[in-house]
C-alpha cells in the first residue's frame, strides 16, 4: 500500500542521537542589543560544523519552552539597564556557555526537538507532526475502518515518530495508538524485504512481546497501530507519571524518585531477559530496549517497537554505548540497555554516568552484582555476560514465570538471510563509529597533555638544558677546531692573523713557500 511519499533521490538519513556541542565563539554588539557567535559540532568531527547566531532573547524563548520539563536550568537572569556594557557582555556570555553546556549534555533534553532545532535550524525545520497527519490522513483514505480519536503531542523522545489516539468504527470504545516513523539511517533491508518483515510483525504472538494489530511500511516511512494502555509503560509506573503526557514532562524531574520492589524488579527482569533470549535465538535484531519501550498488562512486561531496527531508527542509549569498543554486537546493545532499565527499575532514576564507579544500597546484593556485570568501567573494558548468562544468575534463576503461552514468530529463511545482512550493516556503521570517537578521544588526551602545565614546564626544563647542551658542544667544536688549526702537519697553511697581531716566532726546521708567506705583510717577518 503506497499510502506515503516516495523520499528524493540521495536523501540523507540522519543519525539524530550524534550528541551536538556548542561553543560560544565571539559576541557583537549592534545598536540596541547583543549577539552570539556560536559554534555548534556534530559527533568528533570538526569538519561537521557550523554557526548560528542567537540573542539573549532566542536563549529566554527555548527557555521558557522547555520549562515543561520542571528542570532548575541556569539561565543568566535578563537586565533592562547596563546590558550593553563590555563587562556585562563578557559575564554573560559565560552563564550562556553553562546553559549550552547542560543542555547539549542532558540525555533526554539533548535528544528533543527544541534544542535541535535551536542548534541546528538547517536540519531540523520540518514540521513532522503536519508530514505525519498528511501520511495519516492518506492511510485512512484506504482503510476507512479506523479514525483519529486525537494527535497524542511529544509522549515520545523521537523527533521523526508521531503518535495518534484512535479507534475501529465499529468498535467505538476501544482505543488504540498509531505510531508513524520516519526510516533512519540504519535501514539496510531493500524495500521489498522491509515492506514485508513490518507486515509480518502482525503474526509475532508472545507472552512478553506487545500485540499489533496492524503494520505497513513503504519506502520512506511506516506505520504501526496497536492497543493503547492506560496504565502505560514501565517508565511510567518507576515515574509515577501521566502515558499522555509529553515526554519532556514525565520523565526529565521525577517528583518522587524511588524504585520498584524486589520481586517486581526480579520478575520484570527475567521476563524482559527471556524476551530478548527469543529475539536473538530468531535472528531478529533489535537494540531498542528501555524503560518506555516496555508496556505493562497486569504483572507482565511486553516488549515493544520491535519495527524500530527494520526501520533502521538509532537506539535510544546510542551516545552511551558508541563510546565503547566492546559492545560492538546488537546483543551486546540489548544487554547494556538492560543494564540501564535495570538501574531505573532499582533506583526509581537513571545513572548519572556511565560507566557507574559506585552503586547506591540495593534491595539485594544479587542486584548489584547484576549492575556490576553491565554498567562498571571493568565490564565496558572486559566484556559483559550474555543474556544467556544473566538468566542463570541469582538474580533471576528461581523466578517462575507462570504464563503458559507459546511463542510463535516464523520468519521465512530468505528474510532471514536478509535480517542477517541488515544487522551485520547496523553494527559496522556502530564499530566504524566507535572507531572515530575512540581515535577523537586519544587526540583530545594527547592535546590535553600537551598543553598541561606541569607538561609545560617539562619542556621548559628540557629546552634550557638543550639549548646549555648545544652550547656546550658548540664551544668544544670551535676549541677543537682551533686546535687542530694550530697543531697541523708539515706543509699546512699557517693562521690567518691581522696586522696587529703578534708575529708568531720562527721556528728552525720549517720551509715556508711563497704561498705561505703572501697573506702575511712584509713588516710582521722578522
Amino acid at each position: 500500500m503506497a499510502f506515503m511519499e516516495k523520499p528524493p533521490a540521495g536523501k540523507v538519513l540522519l543519525d539524530d542521537t550524534v550528541p551536538l556541542t556548542a561553543q560560544i565563539e565571539a559576541s557583537q554588539s549592534l545598536h540596541s542589543h547583543t549577539e552570539y557567535i556560536i559554534r555548534v559540532q556534530r559527533g568528533v568531527s570538526a569538519e561537521n560544523s557550523w554557526q548560528i547566531v542567537r540573542r539573549y532573547s532566542d536563549f529566554d524563548l527555548l527557555n521558557n519552552s522547555l520549562q515543561i520539563s520542571t528542570l532548575s536550568l541556569p539561565l543568566p537572569p535578563k537586565k533592562l539597564i547596563g546590558n550593553m556594557e563590555r563587562e556585562f557582555i563578557a559575564e554573560r556570555q559565560k552563564g550562556l556557555q553553562a546553559y549550552l553546556d547542560v543542555i547539549t549534555t542532558h540525555h533526554i533534553l539533548s535528544n528533543c526537538e527544541l534544542v535541535k532545532k535551536f542548534l541546528d535550524p538547517n536540519s531540523y525545520s520540518v514540521n513532522y507532526t503536519e508530514i505525519a497527519l498528511q501520511h495519516v490522513s492518506m492511510f485512512f483514505r484506504s482503510e476507512p475502518k479506523w479514525e483519529v480519536v486525537e494527535p497524542l503531542k511529544d509522549i515520545g523522545w523521537r523527533i521523526r515518530k508521531k503518535y495518534f489516539l484512535m479507534k475501529m468504527k465499529n468498535q467505538p470504545k476501544e482505543r488504540l495508538m498509531l505510531s508513524w516513523a520516519d526510516l533512519g539511517p540504519d535501514k539496510y533491508l531493500s524495500d521489498k524485504d522491509l515492506q514485508y518483515a513490518v507486515k509480518l510483525l502482525s503474526s509475532c504472538s508472545h507472552p512478553y512481546i506487545y500485540k499489533i494489530t496492524f503494520a505497513t511500511a513503504n519506502e520512506s516511512s511506516a506505520l504501526v497501530i496497536r492497543p493503547f494502555s492506560e496504565k502505560g509503560t514501565l517508565k511510567d509506573l518507576i515515574y509515577k507519571a501521566k502515558p499522555k503526557d509529553p515526554f519532556l514532562k514525565k520523565y526529565c524531574n521525577p517528583k518522587k524518585i524511588q524504585g520498584l520492589e524486589l520481586q517486581q524488579i526480579k520478575t520484570y527482569g527475567r521476563q524482559i531477559l527471556e524476551v530478548l533470549k527469543f529475539l536473538h535465538e530468531k535472528g531478529f535484531p533489535y537494540g531498542h530496549l528501555h524503560s518506555a519501550n516496555v508496556m505493562l498488562d497486569g504483572d507482565t512486561c511486553k516488549l515493544l517497537d520491535l519495527e524500530n531496527s527494520l526501520l533502521g531508527l538509532p537506539s535510544f542509549y546510542r551516545s552511551y554505548f558508541s563510546q565503547f569498543r566492546k559492545i560492538n554486537t546488537l546483543e551486546g546493545v540489548d544487554v547494556h540497555c538492560f543494564g540501564h532499565l535495570l538501574y531505573e527499575m532499582t533506583y526509581g532514576r537513571p545513572p548519572d554516568t556511565i560507566p557507574v564507579d559506585s552503586f547506591p544500597p540495593a534491595p539485594s546484593v544479587f542486584v548489584v552484582s547484576v549492575l556490576e556485570s553491565i554498567l562498571t568501567c571493568e565490564a565496558m573494558k572486559n566484556g559483559m555476560p550474555t543474556v544467556s548468562r544473566l538468566l542463570q544468575m541469582p538474580l533471576f534463576s528461581d523466578v517462575l514465570l507462570t504464563n503458559s503461552e507459546k511463542p510463535q514468530f516464523k520468519i521465512p529463511t530468505k528474510l532471514k538471510e536478509a535480517l542477517k545482512t541488515s544487522k551485520e550493516c547496523i553494527e559496522k556503521r556502530l564499530t566504524e563509529e566507535q572507531k572515530l570517537i575512540h581515535q577523537h578521544r586519544r587526540l583530545t588526551r594527547a592535546q590535553s597533555h600537551h598543553g598541561s602545565e606541569e607538561e609545560k614546564k617539562k619542556r621548559k626544563i628540557l629546552a634550557r638544558k638543550k639549548s646549555k647542551r648545544s652550547a656546550y658542544e658548540s664551544g668544544e667544536e670551535h676549541s677543537a677546531k682551533y686546535s687542530n688549526s694550530n697543531n697541523s702537519g708539515s706543509g699546512a697553511s699557517s693562521p690567518l692573523t691581522s696586522p696587529s697581531s703578534p708575529t708568531p716566532p720562527s721556528t728552525a726546521g720549517i720551509k715556508f713557500t711563497a704561498s705561505d708567506l703572501l697573506p702575511i705583510p712584509f713588516n710582521t717577518l722578522s
